[in-house]
C-alpha cells in the first residue's frame, strides 16, 4: 500500500529515519516532537553501523568519509599504558549531531511540528486519532511511536514494561583534538581503545568535530567510561544535578554536581592509564548516562506501533541502538509495501522486529556482565565486536 497518513511521534534519529523512509515510499508523513527547541545530543559519539548509514548513503547521497571516521584496530591497554592486545578490525564512528543534521536536512521543516507532545490516542477500524498536550488532535492511518526510552505511548500500550538498571553508569566526554598532545592523538586516532579494570572499563575513539569536521585537527576524541554504581541512594545522589534537579536516565553536559565531576577526574588519574586519564582531564565537561535495558512483549497494536528505544532499550555495548531503530523503519516500509492495509502490515512486521530486539538486548547484557560483573572478557574476542544482527554485522 501507498499513501497512508502517518504520524511519527518523536523527532530524534529513529523518528526522522522512519519519517524519511516512509515519505520516500509514498506515504503522507508528519513528525511531532515534544521538545520546542532543536534537539541536542547527549550521547556524543556513535558507532556507524550499516543500518544507520543506509538512508544517509542511499537516499541523502552522503559519502561515508564525509560523515564518519574509519578506524583499523581494536586495541587494549594495560594499567601502565602498554598495548596488551591488538586486533585488526575496522569500524566507523560518527557523532549523534552529524547523523541528526543530515536526517533533519533531508526531512525539512514543513512537516515537522516542534513542541507537540502526545498525550493520548484512540483507534478504530477506520483510523487513529492522536491527541496532543496543546488540546489539538490529528487523524492518521498509522501512528508510529518513536518517542524514546521515556515513551508515553509505551506506558499506555505496555505499562508492565520497565527499564532494568544494569548496575553501572557511563561517564562520557568529548575532547577536541587541538587540545591534546600530538602523542595522544597518534596513539588513539586509528583505533577503538579499551582499558578494563576492576568493575570498570573505558573505551575511546575518534568522531567528527561539532561542525562535522572529519579531518585531523577538526575531530574530537570521544570516551565512555563504565563504572559500577549501586542502585538506590548512591545512584540517586549521582543523578542529583548541579541545580538540584533529580534526573532519571542521564545528566547532560554542564549539569553534573561539582563534587561528582571532581571525583570522576580524580579517580581517572588514579585508576586509568595516563593516556586515557588525560582524556578525562581534558574534557571540558563530563556527562552521565545510566545504563539500563528494557524489552516489550509487543510492538504492534492495530494501527499503532512502537519503534526504536520506545520498544527495546539495549545497553550500548553493541553500538546498535540507533541501527536497531533504523532497521525497524526500513522493515516497516517493506511491510507496508507488501500489505493491503495498515493492521496487516504491522502484524507482518512485528515478529521479526521483536526477535531482533530480544536478541540485541540479551547479547548486550552478556557483554556488559563480562566487562562489569564477571571479569570474563578476553581481548580480541569476536563475540565482543559491535554489530546489530550479530557480532561484526
Amino acid at each position: 500500500m501507498r499513501g497512508a497518513r502517518v504520524i511519527v511521534v518523536g523527532g530524534s534519529l529513529g523518528g526522522l529515519t522512519t519519517a524519511c523512509v516512509l515519505r520516500d515510499a509514498g506515504h503522507d508523513v508528519t513528525v511531532h516532537e515534544r521538545s520546542p527547541d532543536p534537539l541536542e545530543q547527549r550521547g556524543a559519539g556513535i558507532g556507524l553501523l550499516a543500518a544507520t548509514s543506509r538512508y544517509l548513503v542511499e537516499r541523502a547521497g552522503i559519502a561515508l568519509d564525509d560523515m564518519s571516521i574509519a578506524t583499523d584496530f581494536i586495541r587494549h591497554l594495560d594499567r601502565g599504558g602498554a598495548v596488551l592486545h591488538e586486533t585488526a578490525h575496522g569500524y566507523r564512528f560518527t557523532s549523534w549531531n552529524a547523523v541528526y543534521r543530515i536526517l533533519s536536512d533531508s526531512w525539512g521543516d514543513d512537516r515537522y511540528v516542534p513542541g507537540s507532545e502526545l498525550v493520548d490516542f484512540a483507534q478504530d477500524g477506520d483510523g487513529v486519532v492522536v491527541r496532543f498536550a496543546d488540546g489539538s488532535s490529528e487523524p492518521a492511518d498509522l501512528l508510529v511511536c518513536a518517542d524514546g526510552i521515556g515513551s508515553t505511548a509505551r506506558a499506555k500500550l505496555q505499562p508492565e514494561a520497565r527499564t532494568r538498571y544494569a548496575g553501572y553508569v557511563a561517564w562520557r566526554g568529548l575532547v577536541p583534538e587541538r587540545d591534546l598532545p600530538a602523542r595522544t592523538i597518534a596513539a588513539l586516532a586509528d583505533a577503538i581503545t579499551y582499558h578494563v579494570g576492576a568493575a570498570s572499563h573505558l573505551l575511546a575513539y575518534p568522531i567528527p568535530g561539532p561542525d562535522g569536521g572529519v579531518h585531523p585537527g577538526d575531530r574530537r576524541l570521544n570516551f565512555v567510561w563504565y563504572r559500577n554504581r549501586a542502585a538506590g541512594d548512591e545512584l540517586d545522589d549521582l543523578l542529583l544535578d548541579a541545580d538540584g534537579v533529580q534526573r532519571e536516565f542521564s545528566v547532560p553536559p554542564g549539569k553534573l554536581a561539582a563534587r561528582h565531576d571532581a571525583e570522576a577526574r580524580a579517580s581517572a588519574a588514579d585508576r586509568l592509564p595516563d593516556l586515557l586519564a588525560g582524556l578525562v582531564a581534558h574534557a571540558p565537561q563530563l556527562f552521565l548516562q545510566v545504563i539500563a535495558d528494557m524489552e516489550v512483549e509487543r510492538m504492534a497494536f492495530g494501527r499503532v506501533c512502537l519503534l526504536g528505544d520506545a520498544a527495546f532499550v539495549a545497553r550500548p555495548h553493541a553500538a546498535a541502538g540507533t541501527a536497531k531503530a533504523a532497521a525497524d523503519a526500513w522493515a516497516l516500509a517493506d511491510a507496508l509495501a507488501r500489505a493491503d492495509d495498515v493492521a496487516s502490515a504491522l502484524a507482518a512486521w512485528e515478529p521479526g522486529q521483536l526477535q531482533l530486539g530480544r536478541q540485541l538486548v540479551e547479547r548486550t547484557r552478556r557483554i556488559g556482565d563480562r566487562f562489569q560483573v564477571d571479569d570474563s572478557w578476553t581481548p580480541g574476542d569476536p563475540d565482543l565486536f559491535f554489530g546489530l544482527y550479530r557480532p561484526g554485522d
